[in-house]
């Protein structure tokens, strides 16, 4: 077994224009200060990071490497969600998602992909550049205004828009695999990669691709009503990156899964701050553990109650106190009989 590494952060929650959440030393001081020893940079963020730089200049990874290292943290991987949201979005999203690239692609999809799959691919020489094994991402959802069958989808139309899925991704994994860095989907609503079964179809549809893994979150599974520790008996030789998140889902007789367009404080089902929700999260670090997850615990905070920077104050301690390190023994070493091939003959009857 190992013992997986943390406690980390993802940058994105808390970034703003007012220091210490302004630039990369000051919130690298921040968060060290919390206790926390990696953190996740959203890649599209100036603010912290130059992507592009960062594909073609070792120099200035160097220098992203030595802000971190100053103050005791190591890069985890880097996030591409806004970006690998715009590998594929269906037009009925267009205006939304408008927001998440340059203001030059606006109300030009065709152009707003193509920036996205060039980021996808700074994104894996990045990495490299970084030594980086883990990247973050979304699939991004050319079907998902059909995630309810009505009006009946038309047959033929999930494995038609899988394929168009994979098309699309499949030169970025082969990117990533040159780069020797695995990406790692968020499973997401929202996304055509949601749950298990959406993960298998892109599977099949990327033909097993070594680098199409998945970055666990189970936030968004108690929100779905999902398994999510089964989940990991299934798929932990998939998943290479987590998100240390909570949530609750409190069933009431007014609404369900899909909220009834409230507010996040209103729904039945809400993202929470670590150790407030209802997350097991003893077991998820137990089968971490015994499946040999070694990568990073990363919190990613979301709250509609709790104030930021209280999550992630009080998220450094939580993740720490779950992290498990792992037994290089048997408990129950005291009582071995040592190694004697004529002695077990002997037990078993053999002799």
């Amino acid at each position: 077994m190992k013992t997986l590494k943390g406690p980390a952060i993802f940058l994105a929650q808390f970034a703003s224009d007012e220091a210490p959440f302004n630039t990369l030393p000051n919130i690298c001081k921040w968060v060290a200060s919390l206790g926390y020893k990696g953190i996740q940079i959203p890649s599209w963020d100036g603010r912290f990071f130059d992507l592009e730089r960062a594909a073609n200049d070792l120099v200035y990874c160097k220098e992203v490497q030595a802000i971190c290292a100053e103050h005791g943290l190591a890069i985890t991987e880097l996030s591409t969600h806004l970006q690998g949201q715009l590998v594929a979005s269906h037009p009925a999203y267009d205006t939304l998602f408008d927001a998440f690239a340059p203001d030059q692609f606006n109300d030009d999809p065709k152009a707003r992909t193509q920036w996205a799959v060039e980021q996808m691919m700074f994104a894996a020489k990045a990495s490299k550049n970084l030594g980086l094994k883990s990247h973050a991402s979304f699939s991004g959802a050319l079907l998902w205004h059909t995630v309810y069958p009505w009006p009946q989808r038309p047959a033929g139309l999930v494995e038609q828009g899988f394929a168009e899925l994979a098309k699309r991704w499949l030169p970025i994994l082969d990117a990533f695999d040159d780069a020797d860095c695995d990406i790692c989907y968020e499973l997401h609503p929202g996304e055509d990669l949601h749950d298990g079964v959406t993960f298998e179809r892109f599977l099949k549809a990327v033909n097993n691709h070594p680098r199409a893994n998945i970055l666990y979150d189970p936030s968004h599974f108690v929100l779905q009503q999902l398994d999510y520790l089964e989940f990991i008996d299934i798929y932990h030789e998939r998943i290479k990156g987590i998100h240390v998140k909570d949530a609750e889902f409190i069933p009431n007789g007014r609404s369900g899964v899909y909220g009834g367009y409230q507010s996040w404080i209103d729904r039945p089902g809400r993202f929470r701050s670590l150790g407030d929700g209802q997350v097991d999260f003893k077991g998820i670090f137990t089968r971490l553990a015994k499946y040999d997850f070694d990568g990073w615990a990363v919190l990613e905070w979301e709250c509609c109650i709790k104030h930021p920077v209280a999550g992630a104050t009080e998220g450094a301690p939580f993740i720490a106190e779950h992290i498990i390190e792992v037994t290089d023994k048997a408990f129950d070493d005291f009582a071995a009989a040592g190694v004697d091939e004529e002695f077990n003959k002997k037990i078993l009857g053999l002799k």
